[in-house]
This record gives C-alpha cells, structure tokens and sequence, in this order.
C-alpha cells in the first residue's frame, strides 16, 4: 500500500508540475500572440482584437465542414442541399428512401419541373423490359450498345484519387454502367472492376499524345484495342469551366499520373482552352471521323453551350458532308459547374445552363433531321430521380453524373475539390486521407446508387403512363413560369419539331 501511495503521489505532483508547466506556456503563448497581433497590419480583425481575432478565421475554416450540420436547412445549401445529399446518400446504403407527411420542397417556384400522372398508369406486369441504346449502328465497327440510361460523367484520376477510380470501376461493373475517364487519359483503376469505359480526349491529349503532345494514332489504336473501352469522347469544353481547359495542382501530379496523362511529375497540369487542331466546323467534323476510323468506335463531342449560332453551320456541313461525319453522340454538360477546379467566374456566370441547353440542342437535331443519327447524353446536378426523369423528358437519350456518384462514395461537399486536402480521401493524393475509403464498400454503394435511382425513375415514367425511361417526353412533364402557373413542356418548348421527339427516339 505504501509503495502504491508514493506511487501516486509522485503521479499527482508529476501531473500538477506538467499543467503549471502547460499553463505557463499558454499564458506565454497568448501574449506571443497579442504582441504579434497588436502590431501587424494586415488583418484588421486581428488588430482590433488580438488573440480572439485569431478564432475568427479558425471558425471561418472550420465552417465549411460543419454548416450543412448545424446551420443549413433540408433545401438552402448550395450546390447541392441537405434533401438531396440525403436522397443519395439512402440510395447508396440501400435504405428506405420514402418521406412521410408531406413534401418539403416548395412548389410552383419559376423555373420548376412537374411530371403529369397519367389517369390509367400501366401495371407492373404489363411493363416490358427495358430497351437498349445502341451508339454508332451502321457507322462505327464495333457499335456499343447499353441498357442503363444513367453512367458516370467524366472524372479524371487525378482529379480524385486511385481508390475513388477502383471503387467507381467496380460499381459501374455490377449496376452495367458506363465510366468516363475524364480528360486524365485510362489508368489500370478504370479498368480494374471490369466496366465499360468512355475514353475522353482533352485538349492536351493525355493518353493518346505523342511526344510533340499531339493526337497519337498509334496510342488511339492501343487504348481501342482493350475491349472494355466502348466509345471515345472528344471534349471541347466542361460545364464547370466553358471555354478553359482543365487544371490539376501540382502537388496532385503524382509519379503514376504523370504517367498516366504523359506528363512531367510535380508540374501543375493545364490543358489548352481548346484543340489546337479544330480551328473550324470543317476540322471539327473531321477529327471526329478521324478518331472513329482509327479506333473503330463510337465517337462523339463533348460540350457546354453558349453561343449557339454555330449549332445551325455544324448540322448543315453535316448534312453536306454526310452522316459519317455526324458524331455518334453529343454530351452537353450544364454550365453550372462541376467537379473540376475553376475560377469563380467561369463556374458562376459562363454558358447556359442545361434546361436552357439542352431543348435548343435537341430541337435544333430535330430540324436538320439529324436527331435518329445523333444520341444525345447530358449532364450537370443531376443526382436525384427528379432530374434525370426531366432531363429525359425533355429529349436526353441518357445521363452522366460525377457528383451524384461523389456522394456515393462518401462525399460530404466540403467544397475541397481543388485542393489536396479532401476529407473523405475521393479528390486528394494523400496516403493518409485516401485509407479511409475502401473501393470494396464504396463500390457496392456506387451500384445501389445508380440501381435505386433508375428503379424510381421508372416509377416516374410508370405513374406518367409510359412503360419505360426512355418514352418519356414532353408531354409528359411541364414547367413552372415566371407568374407561378405549370406550363407543358411541349409548349414552353415551341419547336414545330419537338412534338416529333417521342415517336423519334422509341424507334432508335
């Protein structure tokens, strides 16, 4: 007892000399801090209150990771908010995604989208399965042809991380969706799970350049050749950033993605703001065809639109020139931003947004006759059911998402996407951060996301009184106008084509 008793008290006055100790230091601390703050002059707030100035710009910090928590309502967050997080988040985890005693969003808001149930809606047993897309029939050698109208938009490993990749890879293999790599070039993550791969060409080549950093036909061909690989997409521009090529921080440009793109480690990566190569309509269309020959594929163009005059020269040289220089798809991404590092302005005021875009595009198909020969894909903030069901409504043939597929993984929008400091380890190189995700439990996530999303928009295109997806049209949703009132689809939308859209793309 006695050895015990001096033992703790020899504990007692070791704990009490290191607190007198830390407390000193503290004390020093502090009035380190109020000298250094009393006389700089570059933050006034620091200036004014020495020492608790200080915690003003820790809170500022920290406010990114905590407000969704304790400060942000179910529908005020943006981009995306705490309803709609949420959705993906249950969808992801395969739990119950119903909502009891009534609907929180706020109804007849300008600019909303309402689906119109039908009087008589099909049976579960009268439903037919769903039909194949088929890209590049009768133009490409190896046409590809898929049944999910929802895949994953382009995020280039670099952009986020090796285990984000391998776990996307193994999701889109068991829901049968789509990858696209981004303008990153392919790395073995892309094709470790076995899925479909949409192999994108930026500006700057990565992947398929060669040494002088142009467009390699010899590189095309190896890529091609892997047989996951089904379509090539040649990008011209992104929502997040319209009329800017992609930039990756050096601190991200590790050994194995310098690599991978062709490019020198520990270097920022910026692509060209476009194609050196496409200086016109003409060039354009043949650098589609060029690509689509060499690698036997389906090859289509990626955009975000803004001015739109050239839509009118692009269709018509395509008619001249012939269907074989048509590309087999169009992506139009929304210009209201993405995944990718962008200055402020690009990403808040540059381009059109995609329920602006995408009826132009789509009618515009329509016109020159070019609508059978051409699918359209879109993407921009579609995560939830809603707004893939409008955007198929509207005249989208399928979906891309990249954020919608981040909050599968784990995604908490700590708005760290351009930096290498991502908490949840899905856009940062960091060993550290990255060990927290694990591929296998993200992947299953990933297809239960796209699963439980799809089967709802089915239940949309059920209760509107089509058998599938891909028969909604506009006919069957409409927009909310600037005096509050729903206004058809068909009718907002006033091309004297437009009427010709379902009959269009239920015999594609």
């Amino acid at each position: 007892m006695e050895i015990l008793k001096h033992f703790t008290t020899a504990f007692l006055d070791a704990f009490a000399f290191l607190f007198a100790l830390g407390l000193m230091a503290l004390v020093i601390a502090v009035c380190w801090m109020y000298v250094v703050d009393i006389r700089q002059t570059t933050h006034t707030i620091r200036r004014n209150y020495p020492v608790l100035g200080r915690f003003r710009y820790l809170f500022e910090y920290l406010g990114e990771f905590f407000r969704q928590y304790f400060f942000s309502q179910d529908r005020e967050e943006l981009p995306f908010n705490r309803a709609q997080r949420s959705w993906v988040y249950r969808a992801a985890k395969n739990l119950d995604s119903t909502v009891a005693f009534g609907s929180t969003l706020p109804l007849n808001q300008p600019g909303d989208f309402l689906f119109l149930n039908a009087l008589i809606p099909p049976l579960d047993e009268e439903v037919p399965a769903r039909t194949a897309i088929v890209f590049g029939e009768g133009y490409a050698r190896h046409p590809h042809s898929t049944y999910s109208f929802f895949n994953i938009s382009a995020m280039s490993y670099g952009a986020i991380s090796g285990p984000a990749v391998r776990a996307l890879s193994h999701g889109a293999a068991k829901a049968g969706l789509w990858l696209n790599t981004g303008e990153g070039g392919i790395s073995p993550f892309h094709y470790e799970g076995g899925c479909d791969i949409v192999f994108q060409i930026g500006t700057a080549k990565y992947g398929v350049r060669d040494s002088e950093g142009q467009l390699s036909d010899e590189k095309l061909r190896e890529i091609a050749a892997h047989e996951q690989v089904r379509m090539f997409e040649i990008k011209l521009s992104q929502g997040a950033k319209p009329g800017k090529g992609g930039i990756l921080p050096a601190a991200k440009v590790t050994r194995i993605i310098a690599s991978t793109r062709g490019i020198p480690e520990g270097h920022d990566s910026i692509s060209p703001n476009r194609h050196p190569e496409i200086r016109c309509i003409n060039d354009l269309l043949g650098m589609i065809r060029h690509v689509r020959d060499v690698t036997g594929k389906p090859t289509g163009i990626k955009f975000a639109l803004g001015e739109s005059s050239w839509l009118d020269e692009f269709c018509q040289r395509i008619n001249a020139l012939g269907l074989d220089h048509a590309p087999d798809f169009i992506t139009l991404d929304s210009a209201d931003g993405g995944t990718g590092a962008a200055p402020q302005s690009l990403m808040d005021l540059m381009g059109l947004p995609l329920r602006s875009s995408l009826p132009l595009v789509v009618d515009k198909l329509l016109e020159y006759g070019l609508r059978q020969r051409i699918r359209v894909v879109c993407s921009g903030k579609m995560v939830n059911p809603a707004g893939v069901a409008a955007a198929l409504c509207t005249g989208a043939d399928c979906v891309n998402s990249a954020r919608g597929f981040m909050f599968a993984l784990g995604c908490i929008q700590a708005l760290q996407c351009n930096k290498n400091t991502c908490p949840t380890g899905i856009t940062t190189h960091d060993p550290d951060l990255q060990r927290g995700l694990d591929p296998r439990d993200k992947a299953v996530r990933v297809a239960s996301y796209a699963t439980n999303l799809m089967h709802e928009v089915e239940i949309i295109a059920h209760s509107c009184g089509v058998p599938e997806p891909r028969l909604l049209d506009r006919r069957h949703a409409c927009v909310i106008n600037a005096q509050g009132l729903p206004v058809p689809l068909s009718e907002a939308y006033t091309s004297p084509e437009a009427s010709k859209a379902h009959d269009t793309r239920a015999t594609q």
